[in-house]
């Protein structure tokens, strides 16, 4: 990797930087906290519901069934609970940083005039 200050004036891109300063923070993914909170609910309701009499004309799948709508939906509330106060415990520890934007515009190729170059896809030009 050469040095910035080996190359010559000349052919050194044009550069502006300007500091500033950021909140760097770790962020929870909610929706991984939901899928996770669905998956507990799912089976919380797959533990529970056979340990209590089945309806003989509906049966034991059936009403599996009908009972993992309500544990999965309570699973993927509770998920995105403990995920946005995860998030909001991120804020607070949040740190302040200073970030260096740099736009660098790129150097003209040599030889090489901008009516040269190729036309875009799909446009026609005579």
């Amino acid at each position: 990797m050469s040095s910035p200050s080996a190359a010559a004036p000349d052919s050194a891109p044009d550069s502006t930087s300007a500091r500033t300063e950021v909140r760097v923070r770790r962020a929870p993914k909610i929706p991984a906290f939901m899928v996770v909170g669905g998956l507990i609910g799912l089976l919380v309701t797959l533990v529970i519901t056979p340990l209590f009499p089945a309806d003989p004309q509906v049966g034991l799948p059936a009403l599996v069934g009908y009972f993992s709508l309500y544990g999965i939906t309570a699973g993927v509330v509770l998920g995105a609970l403990v995920g946005i106060a995860l998030d909001r415990r991120s804020q607070k520890r949040a740190r302040l940083v200073e970030a260096e934007h740099e736009a660098v515009d790129a150097l003209p190729i040599d030889g090489v005039i901008d009516d040269d170059l190729d036309p875009a896809p799909g446009s026609t030009t005579r």
